[in-house]
């Protein structure tokens, strides 16, 4: 798997974005944050928390 493959868990998200696990179900859910769904499993594709994080810098900057 490469770097730009690369799937984190809820928890890791929570941990990088230092938010709570229902914050990072209402980012999923609203679909500001892209995921897939591996059984009963939720990832996030690395690629998509940087995308989220640049969109995000991007309005702020606006």
């Amino acid at each position: 798997m490469t770097a730009g493959t690369e799937l984190l868990t809820v928890p890791q998200v929570m941990e990088l974005l230092q938010l709570g696990r229902s914050a990072v179900y209402d980012l999923l859910r609203t679909r500001q944050l892209a995921s897939i769904t591996l059984g009963r499993a939720r990832r996030i594709p690395a690629h998509a928390l940087a995308d989220f994080i640049r969109t995000r810098l991007d309005q702020e900057a606006a």
